[in-house]
This record gives structure tokens, C-alpha cells and sequence, in this order.
């Protein structure tokens, strides 16, 4: 079989460049992480998450899937929500999308692609929410980017919604949920204004009453 030397190679090279900075690098890497951030993003291998924003290992947790979704479902993301709030404590919680995003671009259309079709049923269900909106843009490329904006909102609200997040504020802990857009294109990032920071600007139907309350 084939052995990808390339990214053994690779794999050298880094861990080379590394030492020659700093010889104790992976010794201090290994011993344990404490980073101030979760990072909720996009599968695309154009989107590194540590890269973007100038982070080494251990500065940023990150979950990725498809077109970066949080549903109240999703076992996975939830778990890695956990991990980060409860055990690793983080203070920022940053979903991130991107313009382009394949997932949005398919689920603007009507074909039938397999078992990504229930994952994408999400981002269905956000164009439903501002169809009008959205049926008002002429441009589908342009239709796609609010689309990506409006599903990373969305997104932030369901991070929001759950009981991990709002028990964490409740006992006080500092906990900033954000929504990003990374622009290809550009390489820059955009920041959508949707900080959420407080159960008080969480709508009140989602919110979650302590059993200590």
C-alpha cells in the first residue's frame, strides 16, 4: 500500500520548525490544554480554524461539520459543547461559517444527494424562516451569502438554547457566544454583531429554569 510520505515529511518539518523556537514545545503542548475558545465551524479544508485567527495547538478547541450546524440533536457538537464549557471552561464560543459554503449552496436546491439531505434539512428550515427575505435577492450568489449569515445566527441562537450554555451562565460563569463569517475570497473575517453573553437575550420561550431556581 501506498504510505502518504508527503505528510510524514511534512510532519518532520513542522515539528523541526517547532523545536528550533522552542525545544520544550511538545513537552509543555503535552502536558495539558486550557484554551480560551471554541471554535464551531465548517468541514471545508479552506476553513482552518487555528490558522484564520494566528492560534497555536492548545489556544482553540475545535468542532467542525457540515456548513457548521448546532442542532439540539446532535450528540456529537453537544458533547464537544460540554467539554468545552463545563471541563475547559472557555469564555468565547465563536460559530463560524463562510461564504461559498457547499452545504448552503445544496441546501438552496432541490435535488436529491443522500443522507446529507436530513443535515441540510436544517439550513432548509432557516431559508423557510426568511424565505421572503431571500426570495427578494436577484443574485443567487448573493442569496447564498445571506443564507450562509443568517444560518450562522441561527446557529448561535441554538448554542444559546441549550441547557449547557444557560446553566453556565446561571452559575455565573463568563460565557460569549459569537457569529462569524470567514470570507474565502479575502481571507478576512467578518464579524456578524450577534454576541450573546447573558440569558436575558435569549428569547424567552428557549429559556431553562434551574431546578436550584
Amino acid at each position: 500500500m501506498e504510505k502518504l510520505k508527503i505528510l510524514f515529511q511534512n510532519n518532520e518539518s513542522w515539528v523541526e520548525s517547532k523545536i528550533s523556537l522552542d525545544p520544550a514545545y511538545f513537552r509543555k503542548l503535552a502536558r495539558d490544554q486550557n484554551p480560551d475558545y471554541l471554535w464551531i465551524g465548517c468541514s471545508d479544508s479552506r476553513v482552518p480554524a487555528n490558522e484564520i485567527v494566528g492560534l497555536e495547538p492548545g489556544e482553540l478547541l475545535v468542532h467542525r461539520n457540515v456548513a457548521n450546524i448546532c442542532p439540539h440533536t446532535d450528540f456529537n457538537c453537544l458533547s464537544v459543547l460540554e467539554f468545552a464549557v463545563n471541563v475547559l471552561n472557555v469564555r468565547h464560543i465563536i460559530v463560524c461559517g463562510h461564504y461559498g459554503c457547499g452545504g448552503v449552496q445544496s441546501a438552496m436546491k432541490n435535488h436529491h444527494l443522500g443522507l446529507v439531505d436530513n443535515w441540510l434539512r436544517h439550513i432548509r428550515d432557516v431559508y423557510a424562516r426568511f424565505k421572503d427575505e431571500l426570495d427578494a435577492i436577484e443574485s443567487e450568489k448573493a442569496r447564498c451569502s445571506r443564507l450562509v449569515e443568517l444560518n450562522v445566527i441561527q446557529q448561535v441562537l441554538n448554542v444559546c438554547h441549550t441547557t449547557i450554555v444557560q446553566e453556565a451562565w446561571q452559575r455565573g460563569q463568563f460565557l460569549c457566544i459569537h457569529g462569524w463569517v470567514y470570507d474565502l475570497q479575502s481571507g478576512k473575517l467578518k464579524d456578524l454583531n450577534c454576541c450573546i453573553s447573558s440569558v436575558d437575550q435569549v428569547d424567552s420561550i428557549y429559556r431553562v429554569r434551574s431546578p436550584k431556581h
